[in-house]
């Protein structure tokens, strides 16, 4: 289940049992043209709420052209119509609220904004005219507000799980990961085994579960805490609660409810045994299935979630998709590679349809979108209007991304005006079997634009060693927490491998591993190190950063940036290695807040970010060759001209065969040729010889 987070609002003293939550719509700001506009977007209601009251705030705006009297908005979800109304005779931004009907509130829900947007201008009616003009802009600050009763957790750990996952929890920081204070690497990893679970089940856009220390007081009023750690390092009040002789070969899982607070301990003897552990965790369909309030997991527990396996086929819709009603209408699709590929020529969007037989088949027209380009249209006819299916094949060389957007526009227009009669209302529908066959490629780009997917391999991180300062404050906690965010928020399995060191790894561990290291040069002795290779380095006595060829900076402002900084990693070069640092834990923090979510990563192109502490953020593009491994791009391209080749190759084997062949030829041709002569040139020469003779 993806879980959508939005705001936590008070609540007036009169209600103090009554909660409010507010959940944003997940589409940006969306425009729709057309005489006929419709959009979809989804909210949830979580399963421990005792709803009241759910009120959608919808902003909107439509075209000044537009008569107020003609057009009409019309709201429904599930499929279920409830309200219909007209703007209001203003132009600018409008806001609309309107209660939705409790019974049609189901686990997750679809909103369906439909209507029809008709222009008029003095005495002449235009509401059979579809231009460009009729428009409806649904904005993204629209919102479903939900008034409920919080429902405790039951003895399960599926609750417990539920709750600490909910969106509500999440978005009032009333979820935690706790560890020891000065927690060992393999407690760290296993809290960020724990965070990388919780953060590929929930969007984080606006916040985060923070990992801290249990000395740390600032989260003590959390209602929800994981608290990870191996058990002698447990507070006495835990161990209380489990015992020793109970983590004897396996460690265990369990759920807690002390002093108002809703605890879930994570813990074994033994470091292999506490990541194990975590990894059950992570796996969300095992935490939802488990109804018990403890839990033991053993070498033998299969805690792997499913992998992801590429199949290079992507359903667009699930069931059929109908739409109905005359004019313009159109239905967009998420599309969503693996975050380790991209897109390579030869993708393909095939479409099935069925339509409606009464359309002016003259310009009845399907057309393609991907990312608002058109990429292929068909005219509809009335032979295949039971069943037709047409394939488009996207442009060379369109750049596509880890996710795309497939928009089916339809133009169903009708000879005559259609009658309120369902037998005249034009339709149409986008069959399930319509498929985006999508070729890929692994990611080979060592900047910012591919973070990320070069740490992850088949949507899990992949052999990730991370090298963090030896002492941990508060603030490291929250730089490490921000590292591990957006790397959760892609990692779809759990079966990968993460390790933390508080020194200078092996070199055979650096040359195999995928490497991260965060925190100050005195703080890190691997950063210390790579400073000759840093795009940004330190100065002598490792106080400030110092300028180079893009950024003059300042002594004291050296001090007080943060950046981060994609290497070619200097102990094998068909990797990269990410540098979070900064002259104090505070300027290293910095640099992380633009790692952590989709949304900051997606502004940067190049290979290092600077980051002050006024919130200026730069980012910058130092390497030329931006290829982690040329040899797999070279596989890449040979592999997508493979059949050019191929037919060069049979081309090139018949121009030898038939070079061969005539040198043959005429090399028997000149022997034929020769053979006369010589018996000619032999007769007489016997003759000479016998007049010799004589």
């Amino acid at each position: 289940m993806v879980v959508c987070l939005g705001l936590l609002v008070s609540q007036p003293a009169q209600a103090a049992k009554l909660k409010t939550y507010t959940q944003p719509f997940q589409n940006t700001t969306t425009s729709l043209s057309g005489q006929s506009v419709a959009m979809n977007t989804y909210f949830i209601k979580m399963d421990y709420w005792r709803v009241k009251q759910v009120t959608l705030n919808l902003n909107f705006q439509i075209s000044q052209l537009s008569d107020r009297q003609l057009s009409d908005i019309t709201v429904s979800v599930n499929d279920v119509k409830f309200a219909s109304f007209r703007p209001k005779r203003q132009t600018g931004l409008q806001t609309k609220s309107i209660k939705i009907p409790l019974r049609l509130i189901q686990g997750q829900n679809n909103l369906r904004i439909s209507g029809q947007i008709l222009n008029a201008a003095g005495k002449r009616d235009y509401r059979l005219g579809q231009t460009p003009a009729n428009w409806l802009t649904v904005d993204s600050h629209s919102s479903v507000n939900f008034q409920y009763q919080l429902m405790p957790p039951t003895k399960a750990i599926k609750s417990f799980y539920d709750h600490f996952s909910g969106p509500d929890t999440i978005a009032n920081r009333n979820s935690v990961i706790r560890t020891p204070a000065q927690a060992t690497n393999a407690e760290l990893a296993a809290s960020m085994v724990v965070l990388t679970g919780e953060s590929r089940v929930i969007t984080t856009e606006n916040q985060q579960i923070p990992v801290t220390t249990l000395t740390d007081k600032t989260v003590n009023t959390a209602d929800y805490q994981v608290v990870v750690g191996r058990y002698q390092h447990l507070p006495q009040r835990f161990q209380r609660v489990i015992k020793r002789q109970d983590l004897q070969n396996q460690g265990q899982i369990r759920f807690i409810h002390s002093e108002g607070r809703y605890y879930l301990i994570v813990t074994a003897l033994t470091d292999r045994l506490l990541t194990k552990t975590a990894k059950f965790v992570a796996n969300q369909e095992l935490m939802q299935e488990t109804q018990t309030a403890s839990e033991a997991v053993t070498d033998q527990t299969q805690t792997f979630t499913s992998a992801l396996h590429y199949q290079g086929r992507y359903q667009l819709t699930d069931t059929t998709d109908k739409l109905v009603g005359s004019g313009h209408q159109e239905r967009s699709y998420f599309v969503s590679l693996p975050v380790d590929r991209n897109n390579a020529d030869g993708s393909q969007i095939t479409l099935h349809l069925r339509y409606a037989k009464n359309l002016d088949f003259k310009s009845a027209l399907a057309t393609v979108y991907v990312n608002d380009t058109a990429v292929g249209s068909r005219h509809l006819t009335a032979r295949r209007a039971d069943n037709d299916t047409f394939t488009v094949t996207l442009p060379k060389g369109m750049a596509l991304g880890h996710s795309f957007t497939v928009r089916v526009a339809l133009d169903l227009p009708v000879q005559q005006p259609a009658n309120s009669t369902n037998q005249e209302t034009p339709w149409a529908s986008i069959e399930s079997d319509s498929v985006a066959a999508i070729k890929s490629a692994p990611g080979n780009d060592l900047l910012f634009s591919n973070y990320p997917n070069l740490f992850l391999k088949n949507s899990t991180y992949d052999n990730l060693v991370v090298v963090r300062p030896k002492t941990m404050t508060t603030t490291d906690y929250a730089t490490l927490t921000n590292i591990f965010n957006l790397i959760g928020n892609y990692a779809q399995s759990n079966q990968g491998r993460i390790r933390l060191y508080d020194h200078q790894p092996s070199a055979d561990v650096l040359k195999h591993a995928n490497v991260i290291a965060f925190g100050s040069a005195k703080q890190n002795p691997l950063v210390n190190r790579l400073n000759s290779h840093l795009y940004f380095q330190y100065n002598q006595a490792r106080t400030g950063l110092l300028s180079n060829e893009k950024l003059s900076i300042e002594r004291l402002y050296g001090q007080q940036i943060g950046t981060a900084q994609l290497l070619r990693s200097p102990y094998n070069a068909k990797k990269g290695l990410l540098v979070v640092t900064g002259a104090s834990a505070e300027a290293t923090y910095l640099a992380s807040t633009q790692i952590n979510y989709q949304r900051n990563i997606a502004q940067y192109s190049g290979d290092a970010i600077v980051v002050d502490p006024d919130n200026n953020h730069f980012g910058y593009r130092f390497k030329k060759n931006k290829l982690i491994d040329r040899q797999l791009n070279t596989r890449t391209v040979l592999s997508r001209h493979s059949q050019l080749l191929l037919y060069l190759g049979i081309a090139l084997a018949m121009v030898v065969l038939i070079t061969v062949t005539l040198i043959l030829l005429l090399g028997k041709h000149g022997r034929l040729h020769r053979r006369p002569k010589t018996a000619k040139s032999t007769s007489h020469s016997h003759k000479r010889r016998r007049h010799h003779g004589n």
